[in-house]
């Protein structure tokens, strides 16, 4: 009995002990606990509360025990509050409930909940989450705003795949590059904003799998919108993967660069137009050079053989020579007149010309030239303004397009002549300034060109008829005769289509005139002995000229330059006319007249050049002569200016 004793009061030592370390464990963990711990009693009031409360808070215990906990929380939170309390006291757990507690500076902290029942009281543990919850919440906002930001962004599609390619968001721009609504798109395989080509050659797989294995696919390509049309795109696409770098889906950016590639090839064109440009103009500028010097040593042949003819004796051997030398040297005067043509520097008699005259004119004799195989018909509108051109250099260029047409049609087939009027409202890729143009066309169904054979095609001395067949200054010398004018002049071609050789001719104002034939090339005989100051820098050409003026029955007076010839001109006072050469070192012969007019005014002059477009003489009336000129057309000018 007295061991059955010892041993109860052992366990109750024991147990006392226990509890004794219990509480002090508990006494502890109430005193250094982060948390707060509070005990509520059924009505709400506080029975105790743990140091953290002062320490988070700032209320010290005595000010808080004993009052209702709802003295202390936000409004707001009271009433549920009070629901928590209730379920608490019906011994129900409550696990991450929260609600608002004012600090003693007047702020809220934000405190997650854990509830007990012992013994009738409500036993609180309480954990201040407020920095937690404005860092969600300053997340979520963020997370918001980047939502509407990215809906919101209009020039990108931007939208997300899941790891299979199906799409699973659609921003504002998504819907407006490609077309879709977000109910019409969603959950749909992006591989239909692909074409049927990349389909088939497998691209979004591969796109997929290279963002998948490498982190990001970038690319350039076409695509289609919803209504079928192609775009141009950048595309983006990067693979998404979470916290533990599993992938979890894609998001994929696609930008519209159509204009960009519309305005890249533009560019791309106009500096291709402006090398072009350039390498014509370099080698007009030395055509037209090489061209003067030609003129000067045809010039200087021409006039020899003209002098040469009356004094041969009458064998008719010698004359067959001397017309084929004259001959050789008319087409090489031909040549250089082309030259000039092309480098915009020959001299032009510019009319008021109506072409459906002139074609009408030339149309019998160039149909009898080419033969019945090439048919040549006109479509023109019942009534066409006048142009202003050279009427000869335009019919010379008109047939030298249908002579191009046909040969381009070696097997036959319809020429067709048409004119249209366009108006150009601003400079254009033609380069041809605003205004009114008459469109004339000579089209062909031959073999056509292709695209390198085009772009050369109106380069001097480029042919493609072969050896012996063209001289390749056709078509440079229609190309720079448009240009002389204020027009232009283009090719439309592709292989086996045929040709179109367009013409773009200013259009004026006026009635045309009639065009009026050629004067056959008679020798007018002078009607008085002239004495004439003659200047050229060339001494072939001078010496021919004299020799031809003195064979028509005038005094001469030499000079070797612009300078020597006012020398000359202020030593003799009984000077009837001046022929001067324009193109002269130091002086040229506009400078040289404009000199004499200060010691005579309106002396008669004359002008010899092989340039239609580097003599300005500001309302000077003086005669013009082209080079190279033969005795019949030096008569005719010296007749014309002393007659005016």
């Amino acid at each position: 009995m007295a061991q059955l004793a010892a041993s109860q009061i052992g366990a109750a030592l024991a147990h006392i002990v226990a509890l004794s370390n219990e509480r002090r464990r508990a006494d502890r963990i109430w005193s250094v606990s982060r948390d707060i711990m509070v005990v509520v009693d059924v009505e709400g009031r506080f029975v105790s509360v743990s140091p953290s409360w002062t320490r988070i808070l700032g209320h010290a215990p005595e000010d808080v025990i004993g009052r209702h906990f709802s003295d202390f929380m936000h409004p707001d939170d009271v009433a549920p509050s009070n629901s928590a309390l209730s379920r608490a006291l019906s011994d129900q757990d409550l696990n991450n409930y929260e609600n608002r507690f004012r600090a003693i500076d007047g702020t809220y902290h934000r405190i997650e909940w854990h509830t007990t029942l012992e013994h009738g009281q409500v036993y609180a543990y309480g954990r201040d989450v407020t920095d937690r919850r404005q860092v969600e919440a300053a997340l979520n906002e963020s997370e918001e705003q980047f939502r509407h930001l990215v809906q919101g962004v209009t020039d990108y599609a931007i939208y997300m795949l899941d790891l299979d390619g199906h799409v699973s968001s659609w921003n504002e721009g998504a819907r407006r590059i490609k077309g879709y609504e977000p109910e019409e798109i969603m959950g749909q395989h992006f591989s239909q904003f692909y074409t049927e080509e990349d389909r088939a050659n497998g691209e979004p797989v591969r796109a997929l799998e290279t963002a998948r294995t490498e982190g990001r696919f970038l690319a350039e390509g076409w695509r289609v919108r919803k209504n079928g049309e192609r775009f141009r795109a950048s595309v983006v696409l990067d693979a998404i993967r979470d916290d533990e770098g599993r992938p979890i889906g894609f998001a994929k950016i696609t930008r519209d660069v159509t204009e960009r590639e519309i305005s890249q090839r533009e560019l791309e064109a106009a500096r291709e137009a402006l090398f072009q440009s350039q390498k014509m103009e370099a080698i007009g500028q030395l055509t037209g050079g090489v061209a003067h010097d030609f003129n000067n040593l045809l010039m200087a042949v021409m006039s020899s053989l003209d002098l040469l003819r009356k004094r041969l004796p009458d064998d008719p051997t010698l004359h067959r020579l001397l017309d084929n030398a004259k001959e050789g040297a008319q087409r090489g005067a031909t040549l250089t007149q082309r030259m000039l043509a092309f480098a915009r520097r020959q001299d032009l008699n510019l009319d008021c010309v109506d072409v459906v005259q002139l074609l009408s004119g030339m149309n019998d004799l160039v149909q009898r030239s080419i033969g019945p195989e090439w048919p040549i018909s006109t479509r023109f509108p019942l009534k066409l303004p006048a142009v202003r051109a050279d009427a000869n250099q335009l019919e010379m260029a008109l047939l030298n397009l249908i002579v191009n047409a046909r040969d381009a049609s070696p097997d036959g087939g319809p020429i067709v002549i048409s004119a249209t009027c366009e108006q150009v409202e601003k400079r254009s890729s033609r380069e041809l300034a605003p205004g009114t143009y008459l469109r004339l066309a000579v089209k062909d169904s031959g073999t056509g060109m292709d695209a390198e054979t085009l772009r050369r095609a109106t380069e001097p001395f480029f042919t493609t008829k072969g050896v012996g067949k063209g001289t390749g200054l056709g078509l440079p010398m229609v190309h720079g005769m448009a240009k002389q004018l204020g027009g232009t002049f283009e090719l439309q071609s592709a292989v086996r289509k045929g040709t179109s050789a367009i013409l773009w001719l200013p259009i004026v104002g006026v009635e045309p005139v009639k065009v009026a034939p050629e004067l056959p090339q008679v020798v007018p005989q002078a009607e008085c002995r002239l004495k004439i100051l003659v200047a050229d820098d060339d001494a072939l050409v001078l010496m021919n000229t004299v020799a031809l003026l003195e064979d028509l029955g005038h005094d001469v007076v030499e000079a070797y330059s612009g300078r020597d010839a006012l020398a000359r001109f202020k030593e003799h006072q009984d000077i009837d006319l001046v022929i001067t050469d324009q193109a002269m070192p130091n002086m040229t012969g506009t400078e040289l007249i404009a000199a004499i007019d200060q010691v005579r005014a309106g002396m008669p002059a004359i002008i010899a050049s092989g340039y239609g477009d580097d003599i300005n003489l500001q309302g000077r009336d003086v005669e013009r002569l082209g080079k190279p000129f033969d005795q019949a057309q030096l008569a005719r000018a010296i007749s014309r200016v002393m007659d005016r």
